[in-house]
């Protein structure tokens, strides 16, 4: 249903702090020519733990009318509440969105079981294409190949975006789901290699700074062209990591400022990133000619 290059869309902020829709226009239309195949809004690197309910549906709405069906959106619609996942992802779908994306409940560690019933019951309240989304690293729960698996069955679970950054996990994920759902690579460092096991694409935060090359490497697989793939794998690995040298999306949003796309401003508990990384990213990016 969804394929290759996805990009986890970030929130622009302005100064003030509030939401900058002029901008947030702009990035989805950068997106759009440069060959993203889909956008999600009000994912993780999109901050939506720092929105508000009506500024959280007002980026997913904005980031729908801007795309205009040229390609398809993915509203970020998960909680660590059931309640409030199903009623985002029905005012989700009443947008006309193509599908949701679901993070684990964070922060009241479900057990598996308890996993299975929370997206059980969010599949079955609202029919609409739904994507889970597994990253340990920020939720403190790892939904585990098993309870995938069990979840795989149900019409409206289609996906899984995989972010444990293991290759065995998304491994045993794709050969006990055997293709009843899709697995994308949440992590652009293992991208090409989780392609190669089976998985269709990424949902990316490198994206948002370089549509075009991560659109080329998922192309690149798809048409057959393994040795351009590896090769765009590897020339982006150093970037892809610059990612991540402080919290997500500290270092993109900074690259996006210095690239002069939009502000580089996060929300608290979230802040400037420091002058010493700040100094290694800008580096970086004039290594790849991104500024």
């Amino acid at each position: 249903m969804f394929k290759g290059s996805i990009v986890a869309i970030v929130t622009p902020f302005k100064q003030d702090g509030t939401v900058d829709f002029e901008k947030l226009r702009e990035l989805v239309e950068f997106q759009i020519e440069n060959g993203t195949d889909a956008i999600v809004a009000c994912g993780t690197t999109g901050e939506s733990s720092t929105l508000d309910n009506e500024e959280h549906l007002d980026v997913i709405r904005v980031v729908f009318e801007q795309a205009k069906g040229r390609v398809p959106v993915i509203a970020g619609t998960g909680s660590n509440s059931t309640a409030e996942a199903i009623n985002l992802t029905r005012e989700a779908k009443e947008m006309g969105v193509d599908g949701v994306l679901l993070v684990t409940p964070y922060y009241n560690k479900p057990t598996q079981e308890g996993l299975y019933r929370h997206y059980t019951a969010i599949a079955d309240a609202v029919d609409i294409p739904q994507i889970l989304y597994n990253v340990p690293g920020r939720t403190g729960v790892n939904l585990l190949p098993e309870t995938v698996a069990r979840l795989a069955p149900h019409r409206n679970i289609v996906a899984i975006k995989e972010a444990t950054g293991s290759l065995q996990q998304a491994s045993e994920v794709i050969a006990l789901c055997g293709g009843q759902i899709d697995v994308f690579s949440g992590d652009d460092f293992i991208t090409y290699p989780m392609m190669a096991c089976g998985a269709v694409g990424v949902i990316s935060v490198l994206a948002n700074i370089m549509p075009k090359t991560i659109g080329d490497l998922t192309d690149a697989f798809f048409a057959g062209d393994l040795k351009k793939a590896r090769q765009l794998h590897l020339d982006t690995l150093k970037i892809g990591n610059a990612m991540f040298i402080e919290s997500n999306p500290i270092p993109v949003k900074t690259a996006l400022g210095l690239m002069g796309k939009c502000s580089a401003e996060v929300r608290l508990p979230l802040c400037e990133m420091s002058a010493g990384n700040k100094a290694k990213l800008e580096a970086i990016m004039k290594e790849y000619k991104l500024i």
